[in-house]
């Protein structure tokens, strides 16, 4: 059947004409399914009875069902959803003082292989379509009671290595006639696949780009993101450059703090001396304990002492990110594996 979520107004429309019915009505079920993201043709109430009934023929709109959810002590709300298909998805909700903020897989599971993320364990499994990643949107939507104002591509999965469907996401989830998202609301991470930020800087799409360096030293990143023998980090820099230049826009830099890993003076050094000048933003983050990992995050003390080099000595804006769902596990991966685990065993 086809998904409803991943067609266009104009497609939606064309395909209730095939079905013997009137364009407006294509245009109902586009508000319903688009705007108001529903999940249930039932939930349609201006449709008739007998339209309800070949559309759950012919459609669906249901892609992404929560199955599982960890609600953590500061309000952020984990949710583990079933694909279609059967395969197994994160997505995450969070609250701040700016609003609403949703996190969203890209991939089932994921090939970049970095060494500190849950998401990789696995491999890749497949990509997701358009109208998966707006059904995480809808089901949150839908679960919360609340509208989502921020989005974060930075869930499982490397955003630009399903680079159609997610310049796809980012026109739709913007649509006026949708969920009318502003494109200054969005941020879309990667580890760094250079073509891809060449190509999304020329899309003119006004998102916050979203870089996880991780390590500033080129033989010691590659140890933890296998992604730099193929694009090193010069290169990789020229790419924002070209990115800043052509946007305007100012790109982040996630740096995950493990302790002995990528803490030290030196590091923070080496960083400054990379985006020294550059409008950019640094995201420091203490890496979040993954079991099959074994790295564990920065202490408070020096994740300051890293912070102040930056800013005092290299003028960088540079924060630490608040941490929310720790009690819960909230990074992409690790309740999909555990519920894979549980079903092996």
């Amino acid at each position: 059947m086809k998904d409803l979520r991943n067609m266009t107004k104009s497609q939606i429309v064309e395909a209730i004409e095939q079905i013997g019915e009137k364009a407006f009505r294509g245009k109902q079920i586009f508000e319903w399914v688009m705007q108001k993201g529903v999940s249930d043709f039932d939930q349609m109430t201006n449709l008739p009875k007998s339209l309800i009934e070949k559309l759950k023929q012919e459609f669906t709109i249901d892609n992404y069902k929560i199955v599982e959810q960890l609600v953590s002590g500061d309000g952020t709300i984990k949710a583990l959803g079933a694909l279609e298909d059967g395969n197994l998805v994160e997505s995450v909700f969070m609250t701040y003082k700016h609003g609403n903020s949703a996190c969203i897989s890209t991939q089932v599971g994921c090939k970049m292989g970095c060494a500190f993320c849950a998401s990789t364990l696995g491999g890749i499994v497949r990509n997701l379509t358009v109208g998966e990643y707006l059904g995480q949107i809808y089901a949150l939507q839908n679960l919360t009671g609340k509208r989502i104002d921020n989005i974060v591509l930075m869930g499982s999965g490397e955003p630009l290595d399903n680079y159609e469907e997610t310049v796809k996401f980012l026109k739709r989830v913007t649509d006026t006639e949708g969920l009318n998202i502003s494109i200054r609301s969005i941020t879309v991470s990667t580890c760094g696949l250079v073509p891809e930020i060449y190509k999304l800087a020329d899309e003119h799409l006004g998102i916050t780009l979203a870089i996880s360096l991780h390590n500033p030293f080129e033989t010691e990143r590659i140890e933890i993101m296998p992604i730099t023998k193929r694009y090193g980090i010069v290169e990789l820099l020229k790419a924002v450059d070209y990115y800043i230049a052509k946007t305007g826009r100012r790109v982040t830099f996630e740096y995950a703090l493990i302790e002995g890993i990528n803490d030290s003076v030196a590091h923070a050094e080496q960083l400054g001396r990379l985006l020294k000048g550059k409008l950019v933003h640094v995201n420091l983050i203490p890496v979040n304990a993954v079991k099959e990992k074994g790295f564990k995050p920065t202490q408070n003390n020096r994740i300051n002492g890293f912070k102040s080099q930056l800013v005092d000595k290299y003028k960088i804006n540079t924060t630490v990110r608040r941490e929310l769902g720790s009690d819960i596990n909230a990074a992409c991966g690790q309740l999909r594996n555990s519920r894979l685990e549980a079903n092996q065993s």
